[in-house]
């Protein structure tokens, strides 16, 4: 399994912030089929401000490409990416069109 990280910003407005967070508890199936059915094992998402971070593990066959793939020939993970999209903002230092964007791992401990 390979770990990625990922920040993303919500719109700072403490009423979407509290909507986002209600469709992050009842996740339509679709959508958590297609982060199944693309390669991902595992996914967590935590929230400081308005301010995201998403831990996603994953399989071998997994790739961005590939998944961002799967989501544009999926008509209702589109639906909640647009639906996302209304309580999401850029990162500050994100190009025309990106949302996530990867983390660089700077530190890593592990106890002897």
């Amino acid at each position: 399994m390979k770990r990625h990280c990922l920040a993303l910003d919500l719109k700072n407005d403490e009423t979407l912030i509290t909507k986002y967070e209600e469709y992050h508890r009842e996740v339509w199936p679709e959508v958590l089929d297609s982060l199944q059915d693309s390669g991902i094992a595992h996914m967590e998402i935590y929230r400081v401000g308005n301010r995201l971070f998403m831990i996603i593990e994953v399989e071998d066959s997994f790739s961005f490409e590939k998944k961002a793939q799967m989501d544009a020939d999926n008509a209702k993970v589109q639906e909640w990416e647009v639906l996302m999209w209304e309580y999401q903002q850029a990162l500050p230092m994100a190009k025309p069109g990106e949302k996530w964007l990867p983390m660089e791992k700077i530190f890593d401990f592990k106890a002897s």
